[in-house]
C-alpha cells in the first residue's frame, strides 16, 4: 500500500482552483487601485476613512489564498508529515483575524469622533479651472468601486462552495462588505452635504460594525476549523453531509457489521479514521485496503483515511 500520496484536485476541479486564482490576482489589482484613488479624494470624512481601511483590508484575503495556493499541494516530508493542507487554514484564520482587529479600530475612531463631536471639513476643489464641491469626487470614487467589488463577490462564492474553499468564501464575503462600506461612506459624504455633520461618524460606525461581524464570525470559523471541529459546509453553520453520507455507504459493505467514522477538515480535504467490525477475518489485510481506496474514490474531498479493524465499537 502506498502512503504519503500527493493530493491533486480532480480535473474539474483544478480548472476551477485555477480560475479562482486567476480572480484573486485581479483582485489584488482591483483592491490596489481603489486604495490608491480613495487615498487620493480621501479628505477628512470618517466615513471615507473607513471605507479606504476596508479596502486596504480587502488586499488581505487573497494574498493569503495565493500564499496558501503555492503550499497546500507540496507532498509530506520529514518535518511536515501530514502535508501541508492546513496552510489553506492558516491563511483563513490570517484573514479573518486581520478583519477583526482592523474593524475593531475602525469602530474606536470613529466613536471616539462622533462623541468628540468633531465637524468633518469638505471643502471646494478646482479641476480643470472649474471649481466644485470635493464631496463629488468622493462619491464618483467610491461609486467606482463598487460594481467591480459586488461581481467579484458573486463569482467567488460560487467557485467557493463547488471546492470547499473557506478562505475563498471569506474573501467574496470581504467583497460584499466592501461594496456596503462604498454606500454607506456615500451616505456619509452627503450627510455632510446638508449639514448632519454625525451623518458621517455614523456611517463609518456602520462601515466598522460590518468589518467586526464578519471578522468575528470568521475567526470563530477559523479557530474551530484548527481545532478539528466536525465539518461544515462553506458558508453555513450545518454539518457537512459528506461524512454521514460516507458512513452509511461503509455500512452497505456485506462484510461490515458496524463501523465509527471521525474526519476533520484540512484546507480542501478531509482526512480521519474509519473503524470497521469485520464479520469475517478471512482476507482482511486486503479487503481493508480495498475499503480505504474506495473510500477515497467516494468523493475527492477524502484525502486521507486511516481503515482499521476492531472487535467492537462502544458508543
Amino acid at each position: 500500500m502506498r502512503v504519503g500520496d500527493r493530493f491533486e484536485l480532480p480535473p474539474d476541479k483544478a480548472a476551477l482552483h485555477r480560475r479562482a486564482v486567476r480572480l484573486e490576482w485581479w483582485t489584488l489589482a482591483f483592491f490596489a487601485a481603489a486604495v490608491a484613488l480613495l487615498a487620493v479624494t480621501l479628505g477628512q470624512s470618517q466615513a471615507m476613512k473607513a471605507a479606504w481601511i476596508e479596502d486596504m483590508l480587502g488586499l488581505v484575503p487573497p494574498a493569503a489564498f495565493l500564499v496558501a495556493a503555492r503550499y497546500r499541494n507540496r507532498p509530506p516530508d520529514e518535518r511536515f508529515p501530514y502535508g501541508y493542507h492546513r496552510s489553506v487554514s492558516v491563511a483563513f484564520l490570517a484573514g479573518s483575524l486581520a478583519l477583526l482587529g482592523l474593524g475593531g479600530y475602525v469602530v474606536y475612531d470613529s466613536l471616539s469622533r462622533l462623541l468628540a463631536g468633531e465637524r468633518p471639513p469638505i471643502g471646494l476643489v478646482e479641476v480643470f479651472g472649474v471649481r466644485f464641491w470635493s464631496g463629488w469626487l468622493m462619491i464618483a470614487a467610491l461609486l467606482a468601486t463598487m460594481v467591480p467589488a459586488i461581481l467579484l463577490g458573486r463569482v467567488k462564492i460560487g467557485i467557493a462552495r463547488r471546492l470547499h474553499d473557506k478562505v475563498l468564501y471569506a474573501d467574496a464575503e470581504m467583497n460584499r462588505a466592501d461594496w456596503l462600506t462604498a454606500a454607506a461612506a456615500v451616505l456619509g459624504v452627503l450627510g455632510i452635504g446638508f449639514g448632519l455633520w454625525w451623518a458621517d461618524a455614523v456611517a463609518a460606525l456602520v462601515i466598522g460594525g460590518d468589518i467586526v461581524r464578519d471578522g468575528a464570525r470568521t475567526t470563530r470559523d477559523a479557530v474551530a476549523n484548527l481545532m478539528d471541529s466536525r465539518p461544515r459546509v462553506v458558508g453555513g453553520r450545518e454539518p457537512h453531509p459528506l461524512p454521514d453520507r460516507l458512513l452509511a455507504a461503509v455500512l452497505d459493505q456485506d462484510w461490515v457489521a458496524d463501523a465509527w467514522l471521525r474526519v476533520r477538515e484540512e484546507g480542501h480535504v478531509f482526512v480521519g479514521e474509519l473503524l470497521v467490525v469485520p464479520t469475517t477475518d478471512e482476507g482482511l489485510p486486503e479487503r481493508l485496503e480495498q475499503l480505504g481506496k474506495w473510500a477515497r474514490d467516494f468523493d475527492w474531498r477524502v484525502h486521507d483515511l486511516v481503515v482499521a479493524p476492531v472487535t467492537r465499537i462502544d458508543r
